[in-house]
């Protein structure tokens, strides 16, 4: 056996009864999905619940996957102490992911466990699911900051250790959609929260899991969802596997997305190979990027491709493009980055996440080609926030360079367009820039909050405002 059902649902603590006190009366569809799917899950007879969860311990660059033989938990965080919880884990299964997880390279296993207890991520669906059984175990997962590719990986591995153990195991991702549906929730409104509800229901409505990688992590931060990744997670688990897909329902009434799918499991499905696919696109878009890069591109991916690759660095030379060893590249450079001195910021990224932004915000070098290459070596090698970049990830990256225009002094907020200008926050010796037109950041309130958390600055000290325009190269 392996993974005989799946589940994607919400984890909005008031929907259990003794913590809404009849408020969960207003997600009435909500309430009916999840006696439907804990009834289902009753009648799958799993032996385990593989439960992934955003709320369970969480780390940037690790899947922690909870140790141990038992866990408890209860809702007096949300002033219901009595609704208690008591699993005991299956650490045999736990034992096996953790072991496919090694073999296929993935970050994830039992150690740096933060805090014992269930989370409500947790405890929410196993309320409804424990009315209608409970013989079962539990392996709990968090998600981590890694790529949707290694999530899906993830939920490779578990399928991988169902199979291998031999079990029925039903798999529940647990996550909440966006957060920010309507103007008086809780968290405000974003455009982004309906289209990515809609989207996402759309997706998962139909089982079509390699539309999740087309999800940008940008776009998702906007939104404020909390489940993407569980869903992700779930995907991979169902891989080369045929489902029956049903959506349920989905709610907004809190401006908190709740949506439901259940899929029945049907055959294996090689057809269903939706990370290969996406690998396979991947590639023939990065490759088409690179064809289409303009010069100042180049020039960052050669610096960094040269730098990584053999430790040398390119410098400038009567006008061309040599190596550190004065073995010239035939590369002869524009007039534009030759006579041309300004601030300039080479970003990477890697599957969609930022894997490195470094960068000046005015001229330092005697050229705009040599500041390219200072910056692009510093922004592979030298970024505080990651480790440097390796020979192995230079295929995968993709790259662009922003050309500072002059800072100006500006008097208020109301001088800024988070689109057309970058913003600079000075307070004493503190200093923090943010770049223009990021995709998650939608007003300039969050331009300067940013900026000024960036620098240590605390916004309420009214820090000096300065703005810029860029010229972004692809």
């Amino acid at each position: 056996m392996a993974i005989v059902g799946a589940f994607m649902v919400p984890h909005p603590p008031l929907i259990v009864h003794e913590i809404g006190q009849g408020e969960e009366n207003k997600i009435a569809m909500s309430v009916a999905s999840y006696e439907t799917v804990a009834k289902k899950i009753a009648e799958l007879a799993p032996e385990t619940i593989v439960i992934t969860s955003p709320h369970a311990t969480l780390y940037a660059d690790y899947f922690h996957i909870s140790p141990g033989a038992e866990a408890f938990g209860n809702f007096s965080r949300f002033n219901a102490p009595n609704v208690r919880f008591h699993v005991s884990y299956d650490e045999q299964l736990v034992a096996s992911m953790c072991e496919k997880a090694a073999e296929l390279g993935i970050a994830a296993g039992t150690k740096g466990e933060r805090d014992k207890s269930l989370d409500h991520g947790t405890m929410v669906p196993l309320y409804f699911i424990n009315k209608y059984c409970t013989d079962y175990k539990v392996v709990r997962v968090g998600l981590s900051g890694q790529s949707y590719k290694n999530h899906y990986m993830l939920g490779e591995c578990i399928k991988l250790a169902a199979e291998n153990m031999g079990k029925r195991v039903v798999f529940v991702a647990s996550g909440d959609l966006s957060h920010v549906l309507k103007a008086d929730g809780p968290y405000g409104f974003r455009k982004e929260g309906p289209q990515y509800d809609e989207r996402i229901m759309e997706v998962m409505g139909e089982a079509d899991f390699g539309k999740l990688f087309s999800f940008s992590p940008d776009f998702c931060e906007s939104a404020a969802e909390c489940g993407h990744r569980s869903f992700v997670i779930m995907a991979g688990a169902l891989d080369c596997t045929a489902v029956h897909a049903q959506k349920l329902s989905h709610e907004g009434t809190f401006g908190v997305g709740y949506g439901f799918c259940m899929y029945d499991v049907l055959s294996c499905d090689e057809r269903r190979n939706f990370l290969e696919q996406y690998e396979a696109l991947e590639r023939s878009e990065l490759d088409a990027r690179k064809k289409r890069e303009d010069e100042y591109v180049r020039l960052a991916r050669a610096t960094i491709e040269m730098y990584v690759t053999t430790g040398k660095m390119l410098r400038v030379q009567n006008g061309k493009v040599v190596c550190s060893d004065s073995s010239v590249t035939g590369w002869k450079l524009s007039d534009e980055l030759l006579n041309n001195r300004a601030g300039a910021f080479v970003s990477l990224k890697k599957e969609g996440l930022l894997r490195g932004c470094i960068g000046t915000i005015g001229a330092t070098c005697s050229s705009l080609a040599e500041e390219i290459i200072a910056n692009a070596i510093s922004a592979a090698t030298r970024d505080p926030r990651f480790p440097p970049v390796t020979e192995r990830e230079l295929p995968l990256l993709v790259y662009s360079v922003d050309v500072l225009g002059a800072a100006e002094k500006i008097a208020s907020k109301d001088e800024l367009d988070v689109k057309r200008f970058g913003i600079i926050v000075t307070k004493g010796t503190r200093r923090g820039l943010l770049l223009p037109n990021l995709e998650s950041v939608n007003t300039v309130e969050e331009q300067i909050d940013i900026a000024c958390r960036k620098a240590g600055i605390d916004p309420d000290e009214n820090p000096d405002l300065e703005r810029f325009e860029v010229v972004r190269h692809y």
